[in-house]
């Protein structure tokens, strides 16, 4: 401020040394034609005049642009301060909002982790029961069969053994051997095999009559039977033994597989209830991912919003504060510039009073007469040296246009020789610091001109660099988003025909269970029929067979022989092959059911592991993509800084050109005035100190 008002000093004080002297030197160059009217003392009142105008134009000038500097105050203070309560309160809300869904994502994240735990327990119960289902389907199976074939054995030692029930022991001693000891080696198997099952089924009499039988079978009906066996022949016990052990299997075939169909349906709704859970888990995953990425995306933007307003609101208050301190400035500024002009006024005005009044004319009337000036004409030999000097220092401000040179002139005819050498000396020492400030300026300029642009271009490539990355980083997410919504359709897809299978499965076994029970229906039936005509016929044949003539006389022809009907073999044969086939479509249905059931788990366990592999897919790309959002807000943050930053440089390359511009463009040109200013001045000070004014004119 002290600079400033220095500075406008200078210039009043410049400016009125400049008029005065040219109104003096014009006044004393004329005075020697001028009459009394034209006194050079009336000038001075004149510009005294033009001077209190200029300054009351001044004045109104600096209450312009004062009023001008207030208006811009006032309104930015009021918007800033504004501006900077309203980025306050957006910075309190974006920073709750931040930690709500901070709060949010965590949350989401334990409850996902939380489920997709139990979607594994579940999954691992259901692996569990399916093992053991496969493992009560195996023994079932073996065991079926294993009773299958032992019924079917039993039946048909029971039919060979029935021939011999229902007729005499010479019937049974007919039978070939080789029946016998099959029907040994049946019961012996079947006692060995199923010892347990038949544990308590048969009495220790029943166990030794069989054991007697395996040991013997072709001697045991040889024995003499005691008085208690007289009444029934020893096949019959052996054909008790062998029915109570057929009723023995089918009863507990029956109720194997009657446990087989409560397992399966127990199995059935296990897995029901856990695919339901699964689902259900799955579903509960999805809708919190969803919710959960959509809870980071506003998270991440509103870190995003409170940076840019932290930003914002930190430009603002530097705004604020300069323009406090730019506008407390101006208002000193015009504080002084008031006194201070006040005061010049008031100075003006005084002289011009001082100079207007009546004593002070009369004596400028007497001063100034023509005969007091023709006396003065008559100066010594320093005047002449003196006015040599001024008529120099006159020509060379005349062409510099410099005012300082004027004045100095107008002094030089007015002040003593070493006031004026002094004023000569102070004035050359000016204008080498002001060269040297000048030189000083220059080189700041051009060293910032081209640190700017360094750092420019350098700020430039590094916006290009990160621009580059953001769109990598976009595409990079918009990639993985997609993959994730691929996997999640997938997922979906493969739980619909997870689902799907399970159904055709039900279906299927369904299918199986009617086919089996109708093909075990179909068997029972046939056998039934095959036993009554098994019985009939052969016990016809054995009595045919076993009917001896009495002695005597031959009785009267009578009935021809009778014989078995001629289809009756091929009925049984027909009705046996039926009952083979119908077997082997049992066993084939159990083997399909076995194979179906083995591609159905592993369709499953295929299904799931490929559902969890994608599931952990889908994960680790939400981490990818997590992490690659976070480096998008980061490069963004980073792309606004440095476009801040490219905003300053720029402002700052502005204020270089509007002080450095006038600079660099006429340094050449300043130096080379100033050095001729410069040595205009050493040379009157060499002609006030003795030297010839014709050597100067010749040398210039």
């Amino acid at each position: 401020m002290a600079a400033v008002l220095r500075l406008a000093k200078l210039a009043v004080f410049s400016t009125a040394c400049t008029h005065l002297g040219s109104a003096l030197s014009l006044d004393i160059q004329d005075s020697k034609d001028a009459d009394a009217k034209n006194r050079p003392v009336t000038k001075v009142i004149t510009l005294l005049k033009d001077m209190q105008k200029q300054l009351q134009k001044e004045a109104d000038e600096d209450e312009a642009i004062y009023d001008k500097m207030a208006c811009w105050c006032q309104t930015n203070d009021r918007e800033k301060t504004e501006a900077i309560k309203t980025a306050e309160v957006r910075i309190d809300g974006l920073t709750t909002k931040i930690e709500e869904l901070t709060a949010g994502s965590a949350r989401l994240n334990t409850e996902i982790k939380n489920l997709e735990k139990e979607i594994a327990e579940n999954q691992d119960s259901l692996d569990k029961a399916t093992a053991i289902r496969e493992k009560q389907l195996a023994e079932f199976n073996a065991e079926e069969k294993d009773l299958l074939e032992s019924i079917s054995a039993l039946k048909a030692a029971i039919t060979v053994l029935s021939k011999h029930h229902g007729g005499s022991t010479g019937g049974f001693l007919q039978m070939p051997k080789t029946h016998m000891l099959g029907v040994a080696a049946t019961l012996q198997n079947e006692l060995t095999k199923h010892a347990s099952l038949l544990e308590g089924v048969l009495t220790p009499t029943e166990r030794k009559a069989a054991a007697l039988f395996v040991q013997q079978p072709t001697d045991y009906f040889d024995a003499a039977p005691t008085f208690k066996q007289s009444y029934a022949p020893q096949s019959g016990e052996i054909f008790g033994i062998l029915r109570q052990m057929l009723e023995t299997f089918e009863s507990n075939l029956s109720a194997s597989q009657k446990e087989e169909l409560a397992n399966q349906q127990a199995y059935g709704e296990l897995k029901a209830a856990k695919e339901d859970e699964i689902k259900a888990g799955q579903a509960q995953i999805d809708s919190k991912t969803g919710e959960l990425a959509d809870t980071d995306e506003k998270n991440a933007q509103a870190k995003v919003d409170v940076d840019d307003t932290k930003a914002s609101l930190s430009a603002d208050e530097q705004f604020l504060s300069m323009l406090k301190e730019k506008c407390s400035m101006a208002d000193k500024e015009w504080e002084e510039r008031q006194k201070t002009r006040q005061l010049e006024m008031e100075a003006v005005s005084q002289a011009l009073a001082v100079l207007s009044g009546d004593d002070a004319h009369d004596l400028f009337t007497r001063t100034f007469n023509p005969s007091f000036l023709q006396r003065s004409s008559s100066s010594s030999s320093s005047s002449d040296r003196r006015s040599a000097a001024s008529a120099l220092l006159a020509r060379v401000a005349e062409r510099l246009h410099s005012p300082r040179l004027a004045t100095l002139a107008y002094n030089l005819k007015l002040d003593a020789f070493t006031r004026v050498k002094k004023a000569i000396d102070d004035m050359v020492t000016q204008l080498l610091k002001e060269q040297e400030d000048e030189v000083k300026h220059k080189d700041f300029c051009t060293g910032e001109f081209n640190t700017n642009q360094l750092q420019t271009e350098k700020k430039e490539r590094t916006k290009e660099d990160l621009l580059a990355s953001i769109e990598d980083l976009e595409m990079t997410i918009d990639e993985l988003a997609k993959a994730i919504d691929e996997l999640n359709a997938e997922i979906a897809e493969m739980q619909v025909q997870l689902k799907r299978a399970g159904e055709d499965r039900e279906k299927e076994n369904a299918e199986f269970q009617t086919t089996v029970a109708d093909q075990r229906e179909t068997q029972k039936l046939l056998k039934t029929a095959l036993q009554v005509l098994g019985d009939f016929y052969n016990k016809k044949t054995a009595s045919l067979l076993q009917r001896q003539e009495p002695a005597g006389p031959p009785p009267p022809a009578g009935f021809e022989t009778y014989k078995n009907n001629a289809g009756s073999g091929g009925v049984i044969q027909l009705i046996q092959q039926i009952i083979s086939d119908a077997k082997a479509m049992e066993a084939e249905a159990i083997r399909s059911e076995e194979d179906a059931q083995k591609a159905y788990e592993d369709f499953v366990k295929e299904t799931n592991a490929s559902i969890e592999a994608k599931s952990k897919d889908i994960v680790e790309k939400s981490e990818v993509k997590a992490r690659a959002e976070g480096e998008l807000v980061e490069t963004k943050e980073a792309k606004e800084a440095v476009i801040l930053e490219l905003e300053q440089l720029s402002n700052y390359n502005a204020q270089l050109h509007q002080s450095c511009d006038f600079v660099l463009k006429n340094f050449d040109l300043r130096q080379t005035a100033r050095d001729e200013e410069i040595e205009a001045l050493r040379q009157a000070k060499a002609i006030l100190s003795g030297a010839k004014f014709d050597n100067f004119l010749q040398r210039s």
